[in-house]
């Protein structure tokens, strides 16, 4: 049976952790699951909740290093055939996780990337709350940026959903520390010469009340990384 490692950064995330990494073990599919979670120096009771869950690969680091960082932790200890990246919050539905994964099975691709912006549009009002345009906005130039610099048409960039073979994301010598793991991994992917294959998926985004961490100037600090990466490694 082939095995599927589930990268989990979490950096603060003590009201969401425990769901998620429950609904991740409710999953029904048919391959072992390997779940990691990566601690990122969390400055609440994260830590300690997660010491109380079974079943799970606990790695924390002592200081908050950035998603990056977590993420490229965790591939070091990640041994599965398949490769997800789940944020620690509930923006993303581990239901959608048996869609992603088809693809790979079916031998149909080797990179898979959950688009929030397939086949329905992106929810500005949530609740009578405001999600915040500039996140809209700047998701849409830098998947437009993305298209033209990589020659691929996508969606969303920045997408939190992420499922790759093993060897195929392994083997890209991976630096970022922060937010810009999301540009980097993209950009590699694709001078790698895979093919990015994107499904539609659900997303509940939550406000920065809620604890969001990314900020506009992440968006800015993400498209000059996508220029970096086209031309440097």
């Amino acid at each position: 049976m082939q095995t599927l490692s589930i990268i989990i950064p979490c950096y603060n995330e003590e009201q969401t952790i425990k769901v998620i990494i429950g609904r991740i073990k409710n999953i029904k599919i048919n391959l072992k699951k390997e779940i990691i979670v990566v601690d990122d120096g969390s400055t609440d009771n994260s830590l300690n909740l997660l010491k109380s869950i079974k079943g799970i690969t606990l790695i924390s680091h002592d200081i908050n290093q950035g998603k990056g960082a977590a993420i490229r932790t965790g591939l070091k200890k990640a041994s599965g055939d398949i490769i997800l990246i789940q944020d620690a919050d509930l923006e993303y539905d581990p239901e959608d996780i048996p869609k992603l994964l088809k693809p790979i099975l079916d031998n149909e691709s080797k990179v898979v990337y959950g688009s929030r912006f397939l086949e329905k549009k992106f929810k500005i009002f949530d609740k009578n709350r405001i999600i915040y345009p500039s996140h809209l906005i700047g998701n849409k130039v830098l998947s437009m940026f993305t298209t033209l610099l990589y020659f691929q048409k996508i969606t969303d960039m920045e997408t939190g959903y992420k499922l790759f073979v093993n060897s195929a994301i392994k083997n890209l010598n991976l630096k970022a520390n922060g937010f810009d793991i999301e540009p980097e991994i993209t950009a590699k992917i694709k001078k790698s010469g895979y093919n990015i294959l994107e499904i539609p998926i659900n997303f509940k985004p939550r406000l920065i009340e809620e604890g969001k961490k990314i900020t506009w100037r992440d968006g800015v600090k993400a498209l000059g990384y996508l220029f970096k990466y086209r031309l440097f490694d």
